[in-house]
């Protein structure tokens, strides 16, 4: 795409490099920069397809002074009434339902799901319109009770996949939850689920929505073991399995564990996890360039 001048500003509304992102007066027109640019990666470069996008990146430039009225008028925007375009009213113009989809396994770390799930119900609050569905491991039962989680909330386990199907063109259950969610958390996936996962076993109800997992959709995975499993050699190679496959690691730290070993293979915190939830769903920390 060829470059624009408006005033004395250069504005090349093409993809920055990673780690690189032009920073608008400090930094207050980031955010709607990267909503313009995720509009023109997702329509073929067309501006006609993200003219609210490109409006309320350049009103912003415009309100702090970054480019002339005379130019923003020159685009076509002049003749309209404009609300100032901040982040919070472009959030308003993106906000739309987004589906969560939270898996667990066996890990002690499952104890935190309810937490989990009320942190990512107030991310909705503030940011999305937000829906959550739960796929729970049999092991992953035995550390919570279907009472600790919102009745809204669904709780979907390996029974559910057999029950739900009766005969042929009925509905596959995890097919459907994979076409009908956004993104995918598994929180925690330990040792067990880790090491089927990279070798693409699918022999429960998560494991077989991984499998169908599709590609252009994020999936983030919290790993949680015991330092002394975290620390075997084939765990560095199944993670950079996973991750070769597109999916972002949300990595474990070290602490006291449940067992009592201090070390590294705690579940990253349950605050880390809904940052990167929101990061991922706002796509502002991605390479907009490579999608």
């Amino acid at each position: 795409m060829t470059s624009m001048t408006f005033g004395q500003k250069k504005f090349i509304p093409t993809a920055p490099e990673k780690g690189s992102f032009p920073l608008d007066h400090g930094g207050q027109c980031r955010k709607l920069m990267l909503f313009y640019m995720r509009c023109l990666r997702e329509n073929a470069d067309d501006n006609s397809a993200c003219r609210q996008e490109s409006k309320a990146y350049l009103q912003c430039r415009m309100d702090h002074e970054l480019m002339a009225k005379e130019d923003f008028s020159k685009l076509g925007y002049g003749s309209e009434t404009a609300p100032k375009a901040n982040e919070q009213s472009l959030l308003g113009v993106m906000k739309g339902k987004k589906n969560i989809l939270i898996g667990c396994t066996g890990s002690v770390a499952t104890i935190k799901l309810p937490v989990l799930v009320e942190k990512l119900q107030q991310l909705g609050d503030a940011q999305f319109d937000v829906e959550i569905r739960v796929i729970v491991t049999e092991h992953a039962r035995h550390f919570f009770t279907r009472t600790d989680l919102p009745e809204s909330v669904p709780v979907y386990t390996d029974a559910d996949e057999w029950s739900s199907w009766q005969r042929r063109g009925d509905p596959v259950l995890h097919i459907e939850l994979g076409k009908w969610a956004d993104l995918l958390v598994i929180a925690p996936l330990d040792a067990n689920s880790l090491a089927k996962m990279a070798s693409g076993l699918c022999d429960n109800l998560l494991l077989c929505t991984t499998r169908a997992w599709d590609p252009q959709k994020p999936l983030l995975f919290c790993p949680a073991m015991n330092t002394r499993m975290w620390e075997h050699p084939i765990t560095a190679s199944q993670i950079e399995t996973l991750k070769s496959w597109g999916h972002r690691e949300v990595p474990c730290i070290a602490k006291t564990l449940m067992c009592g070993d201090t070390g590294l293979g705690a579940m990253a915190e349950v605050d880390t996890i809904v940052a990167t939830v929101r990061r991922t769903l706002l796509q502002v920390d991605v390479d907009l360039g490579g999608g």
